[in-house]
């Protein structure tokens, strides 16, 4: 047992001798350090007395009573819900100021140009004053309440609305005392010098009579003025047909207006038709009028001629059936004719 601690003390007090080297050895290769650098590790001496500076890191806080209370409102604010102080409404706004914004830009608005406050305006006063001020370039200073100050102020064109008094475009500018007068007619008793509604009015200046050289000039170019405009009534035309088939009478002595009886159809019946149909197609055109054509009439009973009035002022008889010629064209007339219940009747 002895044998063991005397082992054990040896083996310790050699392990502390090989550190102790170590650490000798080490401490010499160390470059020499500043000796502020370790001036804490050293013990304080007992000589010198030390005092302690105190240092307070709490900021600086108002006092409760100092602190405004009240209730604040938000200036972006658009609604509120209960009913604030005037107080509360138009108190100043807390917080810091930004030092880069301009009096314009710090100036409160609700829009892009400004601010703008809501206000009950009756319309025609609102169209009114619009109009004035395109009008003459003046109207009634809507920021100052009329009922409550005794004269109006005008915004625009003061000293024009000065100078009319501050009327509207729906005022008149004449007043009654301002109208023309006129001259007095005298007693109505006296028919020379009596002027009634004719009288002229008080500040009415007479024009000179033209000379004798200048009325024949404005006569002259009055009657050419007259004579221009007038139309002269054109000479009636000559009373003539133009027959265009060859003969008047066939070989039998019949007439052209001599209804036909190789047509299938019997033109002389006076029984109507059991069957009658719309027409389908396009049989004939005929044409030979210059202008339009006012009127058609077919021969009566018959049928089997047609009468044709136009624009042109010439009338013209066609054949329905056979060959559908043209068989006479009646001129006399230099008006436009119109044809109505197969009488012709020309329109002047």
């Amino acid at each position: 047992m002895s044998a063991a601690i005397a082992s054990l003390v040896s083996y310790g007090s050699d392990s502390d001798s090989e550190n102790e080297s170590e650490s000798n050895t080490s401490v010499e290769k160390v470059n020499p350090v500043d000796p502020d650098a370790t001036a804490h590790l050293k013990p304080l001496q007992s000589e010198n007395s030390m005092s302690l500076a105190v240092l307070n890191s709490a900021p600086e806080v108002a006092v409760k009573e100092a602190v405004e209370t009240g209730i604040h409102l938000d200036p972006a604010l658009k609604e509120v819900t209960y009913n604030p102080t005037y107080e509360t409404m138009f108190a100043p706004e807390f917080g810091p100021t930004n030092p880069f914004k301009s009096q314009q830009m710090a100036a409160p608005r609700n829009m892009l140009s400004g601010y703008a406050e809501p206000a009950h305006v009756n319309d025609f006063m609102f169209e009114q004053q619009r109009r004035t001020f395109s009008s003459y370039g003046y109207a009634l200073d809507p920021s100052v309440d009329t009922h409550e100050s005794s004269s109006n102020t005008y915004i625009g064109a003061v000293e024009e609305a000065e100078k009319h008094k501050g009327l509207t475009v729906f005022e008149s500018g004449l007043k009654k005392s301002q109208k023309r007068k006129k001259v007095k007619g005298g007693d109505a008793g006296e028919i020379d010098n009596y002027l009634g509604p004719w009288a002229k009015y008080a500040d009415e200046k007479d024009v000179a009579k033209p000379t004798e050289d200048e009325q024949k000039e404005l006569d002259e170019i009055t009657a050419k003025r007259q004579k221009k405009g007038r139309n002269e009534e054109d000479a009636p035309s000559e009373e003539k047909t133009i027959l265009h088939v060859k003969d008047m009478y066939d070989y039998q002595g019949r007439s052209y207006l001599h209804v036909p009886q190789d047509v299938g159809i019997n033109l002389r019946s006076v029984d109507t038709p059991d069957k009658c149909y719309l027409p389908k197609k396009q049989i004939h055109v005929w044409s030979g009028h210059t202008k339009g054509v006012s009127a058609i009439r077919l021969f009566p009973n018959s049928g089997h001629l047609l009468l044709s009035c136009s624009m042109d002022c010439k009338i013209k008889l066609w054949e329905v059936y056979g060959e559908r010629r043209c068989l006479r064209t009646f001129i006399g007339t230099s008006h436009h004719l119109h044809c109505m219940r197969g009488k012709t009747q020309r329109v002047t």
